[in-house]
């Protein structure tokens, strides 16, 4: 009964998502197979840290969006998320929910579960309102000052907010493990969480394909073509990394870091 509940919610979820735009078609669907497998499968605990993560990014990425739009050009995707960036985002949750089916007596599944989902919050808080920042922001592997939607480039306003974002995850988190002090529980997990957007920082500033854009003359994720519908020239990076497996290795070394301190600790 509970995979069957699981799962009913987790294409409602995804149809009500598509309804409001948050999701492309694909992004439905893929929503609705992750939600379904961390719903029916984790409960309620899982389930949470879910929806905290899907319904806050969702809304970030409404907010202030015309003073965002300019940046648009920047990233390989817009606010509607497709099933690149579901599974992405949720793929790793999705695999470690999967493995806790079966071996539900492994704390540390949960605890690397809530790295992955206080990593991609993190990264999505820092990345939706760093762009606000009243500051210029700066590579984060070398310190110099950049355009405003860089791949890599970071500022404190920024990581504040990935702070955030991965502490309400934490918060959650500790609520939901009761076994544990709150206060190790958060620690742990915010610690994962920021683990995992410095990676994710990293990589777009070093190892993440990055292409220009001749007709507008910007850089951008974008490939084969720019939002302008331009054919892109890759400048620097690997192809193959795009911005969706960036995301997917900040989940899992959100999720890394959290498990190896809860390990070294108890």
């Amino acid at each position: 009964m509970q995979i069957f509940v699981g799962f009913t919610l987790g294409v409602l979820v995804g149809f009500i998502s598509y309804k409001l735009g948050a999701l492309s078609t694909s992004g439905a669907v893929a929503a609705s197979i992750v939600g379904g497998l961390i719903f029916g499968l984790g409960g309620i605990p899982w389930a949470a840290l879910l929806l905290i993560f899907f319904i806050s990014s969702s809304l970030l990425s409404r907010v202030y969006a015309r003073r965002k739009k300019q940046l648009d050009e920047k990233f390989a995707k817009g606010s509607r998320r497709d099933y690149g960036q579901v599974f992405a985002n949720g793929g790793l949750a999705a695999l470690l929910v999967l493995v806790y089916w079966f071996f539900p007596d492994r704390d540390g599944l949960w605890i690397a579960f809530a790295g992955a989902m206080a990593a991609v919050n993190a990264d999505t808080w820092g990345t939706e309102l760093g762009v606000l920042s009243p500051s210029d922001p700066r590579l984060i592997i070398n310190g110099n000052s950049v355009a405003k939607g860089t791949s890599g480039a970071v500022t404190l306003f920024g990581y504040l907010a990935s702070l955030a974002g991965a502490g309400l995850i934490a918060v959650v988190a500790a609520i939901f493990t009761p076994t544990s002090p709150e206060v190790m529980i958060i620690s742990i997990v915010i610690f994962g969480g920021l683990a995992g957007a410095t990676i994710d920082s990293i990589l777009g500033a070093t190892l993440q394909g990055i292409y220009f854009c001749p007709h507008c003359s910007k850089e951008t994720e974008s490939s084969p073509l720019h939002h302008c519908g331009t054919e892109t020239t890759h400048i620097r990076g690997w192809r193959w990394l795009n911005n969706d497996l960036v995301n997917f290795m900040c989940s899992l070394v959100g999720a890394g870091v959290a498990v190896s301190a809860w390990s070294l600790i108890y």
